[in-house]
């Protein structure tokens, strides 16, 4: 079993790693968008709104999140356990020149990043439709996500434990398994993963944000489905828009300058509901 060697000498595996790395990613992540929420000025709704509209309790949602990450942690280990029982050798490959061995990881850890990347979009799209579409589920399991009608970074993981478990658990599991990655490439793959989706709920547009760089689905994105009008539109998360593109659920907006200070997420065109 490999890992990687700590500052202090002890060598943690990477299975641990890939299984609680995420977690504190996310609680370090959503801390630095505690500090930043102060910032007014780059914030898509106010903080007033934040404190009035939603419709869950902050202590609340800490427990909903630690409640699923519980569940994420006890997941992964089983997976990492199956994962190295059913191919042993998969951690355990070298090649005789290591020059080329490098350049072949990068290409290959390239490769399954986006193959995990393309999984992950896949699966959330439909699963998240889905709860959507049906009214049952809907009511009973994804509703609680949407009680943050303001959303907020450390609230990314709120939701559901039926629905933590079917569309984050279920969907890096099978992001992991078709990919091929290895548990140490986990680690990068899904703390990349939790900061973007800790990102797309942060509810700030702040400049030069390399997240907003490089992909359309962002937090002014994100904050569209959360409002009322935009609930049937912009399922896709946490990475592309390619599925909203493709099958119509995708809701073009503008982001314009509040006269109070911050910005605001508006539809570029009227929709009607369906």
């Amino acid at each position: 079993m490999l890992g990687i060697e700590m500052m202090n000498g002890v060598k943690v595996s990477d299975e641990i790693l890939g299984t609680f790395a995420p977690i504190i990613v996310y609680w370090l992540y959503s801390g630095i968008y505690i500090l930043l929420g102060s910032l007014d000025d780059y914030r898509l709704h106010t903080r007033k709104d934040e404190d009035e509209k939603n419709l869950v309790s902050k202590s609340d949602v800490v427990k909903g999140v630690l409640l699923q990450q519980a569940v994420q942690a006890v997941v992964a280990s089983l997976l990492f356990t199956l994962n190295a029982a059913a191919f042993p050798s998969a951690i355990t490959g070298s090649d005789s020149n290591p020059a080329h061995a490098q350049v072949t990881s990068l290409i290959v850890l390239a490769r399954q990043f986006l193959v995990g990347m393309m999984v992950l979009d896949t699966w959330q799209y439909f699963m998240h439709r889905y709860m959507h579409q049906n009214k049952f589920l809907y009511k009973h399991i994804h509703s609680q996500h949407h009680r943050l009608v303001v959303p907020y970074a450390f609230g990314a993981l709120y939701n559901h434990p039926v629905e933590g478990l079917l569309l984050d658990t279920v969907g890096g599991a099978l992001s992991f398994l078709v990919s091929g990655m290895s548990p140490r490439a986990s680690i990068f793959f899904f703390s990349f993963a939790t900061l973007k989706t800790v990102d797309d709920h942060c509810g700030l547009w702040l400049p030069g944000n390399l997240f907003h760089l490089l992909f359309r689905n962002n937090s002014a994105y994100h904050d569209i489905h959360h409002q009322l009008y935009g609930n049937k539109y912009n399922f896709s998360q946490p990475f592309f828009v390619m599925w909203d593109r493709i099958l119509g659920t995708y809701m073009p907006y503008s982001l314009e300058k509040n006269v109070n200070g911050g910005f605001e997420a508006r539809p570029s065109k009227e929709y009607k509901e369906d």
